[in-house]
């Protein structure tokens, strides 16, 4: 499925050139109330390439290097459902909830503030008593299925439900219904300035969490990892857990689950997947702290192969709505509404490896 390509010598070209930029490869620039925009070739990328890109993509996106906007294509103001690209921006939440105090340990069991995980699943020597929040943000709760927790993977639409209703209505102590008045903007995206309300509840009061926003504003949470939870100067998010949240995959060792229905607690909802039980993909030794990175399987072989090593991303709907961040070309793509159908996460032969080559192809080298 992957192959070992050359892209490793072509990135160590381009981080060479970088510098063919124009002095724009500054670190310290960040948007205001709007993105400063320069052209491609100002940050050493061809325009004519990223044509291609865009084309080969579809839907509508940006491209920002350096901090600066340098392409577009597309209604950059239309908010959208972002799928599972969202679960990132949970994580995020929960170490912030960490920072605040408001979470003592990761190690903490969920049990203690959901008290109905400790009614369930008798058979199985009430299991889900052991669920922390660690499992929970790396897709090993096992919460639906019958293994114990920490014990397998189960990328889970009724365990994520279970994850940001447990930690925005009984950790951060907010409804739904001011969920962005209370959290999502004064914690994340006012103090980024996103410029197109983004909201968490826009997708409706029975499915809550899912994440409506901007291609351009989309970047700007991704601008703030590519810069270690630091906006304009100030620590967002301590750099510590920004960095944990890329580099921390969950381990080859750990096994997909076997997808053994198990009970959930009454009335339990779900973010998107209605399958019960619900099991949906494998980690690739690429999952960190729900996000993907450019990690290497049990086979040895790379998540991205034509990318380079440090590329990581969010990605909804098998990949049509995401972004993904290049740290050593200081890159960041934010699209939505892709014209792949299907089969775009992983993968020497996916559309998103096979997107991100013609993205690498734009560096012009001299």
């Amino acid at each position: 499925m992957f192959v070992i390509s050359g892209s490793f010598c072509f990135l160590i070209s381009a981080m060479l050139l970088a510098n063919a930029s124009g002095g724009l490869t500054n670190t310290n620039v960040y948007p205001k109330e709007k993105w400063e925009e320069r052209k491609p070739e100002e940050v050493a990328l061809s325009s004519k390439k990223l044509d291609q890109f865009s084309e080969f993509v579809g839907g509508r996106g940006c491209i920002v290097r350096y901090g600066y906007m340098i392409y577009s294509w597309g209604n950059q103001s239309k908010c959208a459902d972002i799928a599972s690209a969202v679960k990132p921006w949970f994580s995020h939440f929960l170490f912030k909830a960490l920072e605040d105090g408001k979470i003592l340990n990761l190690d903490d069991r969920i049990s203690v503030i959901e008290p109905r995980l400790n009614e369930i699943n008798g058979t199985l020597n009430y299991k889900d008593r052991g669920i922390k929040w660690k499992h929970l943000a790396n897709q090993t709760s096992c919460y639906g299925v019958s293994e114990l927790p920490g014990t397998a993977f189960d990328y889970n639409d009724w365990q994520m439900a279970l994850f940001c209703d447990t930690l925005f209505n009984k950790i951060y102590g907010v409804a739904w219904d001011n969920v962005d008045e209370l959290v999502l903007h004064p914690k994340l995206t006012d103090q980024i300035g996103c410029q197109d309300n983004p909201t968490l509840f826009a997708i409706g009061s029975n499915n809550p969490g899912r994440l409506t926003i901007s291609v351009r504003d989309f970047a700007r949470f991704g601008l703030l990892y590519l810069r270690k939870g630091n906006w304009n100067g100030k620590q967002i998010l301590t750099e510590k857990y920004a960095k944990m949240a890329i580099s921390e995959p969950v381990p080859n060792s750990i096994p997909r689950t076997k997808g053994i229905e198990a009970e959930m607690i009454k009335d339990q909802r779900t973010l998107g997947s209605k399958k019960i039980p619900d099991n949906q993909n494998e980690h690739f030794g690429s999952y960190s702290w729900l996000w993907w990175i450019n990690g290497i399987d049990s086979n040895g072989k790379r998540m991205w192969a034509d990318a380079p090593s440090d590329t990581f991303g969010a990605f909804g709907h098998g990949g049509i709505r995401g972004m993904f961040i290049m740290p050593s070309l200081d890159i960041i793509v934010s699209y939505n509404d892709a014209q792949k159908p299907e089969g775009w996460v992983n993968g020497d032969e996916s559309p998103i490896n096979k997107a991100m080559e013609i993205l690498l192809n734009s560096v012009i080298r001299k």
